[in-house]
């Protein structure tokens, strides 16, 4: 089951102060903030990558991988996502504590 544009636009709204975007990736979404990947949407449902602050801010959440085969990601519940705020600070915590990308390189 893919993910519904209507979930990731609503995402996108809940967190814009944090400058979130997506880019479609195999029928799901990837999560970018900062220039940084922090997580992904898979079957309408919102993972980030786990680090020290997000579970800091999200202690509840549990970690499951977001599809066959993936590294357990923390699994945000729907009920979070009403609260801007608290998903704001939480894509902001994990942005800066993800390190930077590795620049490409040319071929």
């Amino acid at each position: 089951m893919a993910t519904a544009a209507a979930t990731v636009a609503f995402l996108l709204e809940q967190t814009a102060e944090a400058g979130l975007s997506a880019r479609p990736m195999f029928g799901e979404y990837g999560l970018y903030a900062a220039g940084k990947f922090v997580g992904v949407v898979c079957d309408d449902r919102l993972f980030l990558k786990p680090t020290e602050a997000g579970r800091a801010l999200a202690p509840a959440a549990p970690l499951a991988p977001p599809y066959p085969g993936a590294k357990p990601h923390l699994q945000l519940d729907a009920d979070l996502w009403d609260d801007a705020e608290a998903l704001v600070a939480l894509v902001r915590a994990t942005a800066e504590a993800l390190p930077a990308p590795r620049p490409k390189r040319k071929t």
